[in-house]
């Protein structure tokens, strides 16, 4: 949730700004934050079990997700036609991450 509100990737990396709007006046342009929805508790579920772990976005909100984590085509709106979204990745692991997690592991087998 950090990352989503820096406007980050889980590699560090910012995330594409959005496309300029042309037909949009000074008074109708978009001016908050990608994502502010769905970094909030009601949609971002995490999960867990003996076997695993889960993080995931639900109900409506996880075609949104879906389609800016892996940069898919998708329609704004009913009327208009198909927009291809850059990639701007929700969930993922960091360099720490994955080091955190090997750690555990490897100490884990060590037992």
């Amino acid at each position: 949730q950090q990352r989503i509100r820096r406007q980050q990737a889980p590699d560090g990396t910012p995330y594409a700004a959005r496309k300029r709007q042309p037909v949009r006046s000074k008074k109708g342009r978009i001016k908050r934050e990608m994502f502010t929805r769905l970094r909030t508790n009601r949609f971002m579920k995490a999960k867990g079990s003996d076997s695993a772990a889960v993080v995931e976005f639900t109900g409506r909100v996880q075609r949104i997700a879906r389609v800016h984590q892996y940069g898919l085509k998708d329609r704004p709106n009913r009327h208009s036609r198909d927009v291809q979204y850059a990639a701007r990745p929700l969930l993922g692991f960091t360099r720490d991450d994955e080091q955190m997690i090997e750690d555990i592991i490897i100490r884990h087998l060590g037992k």
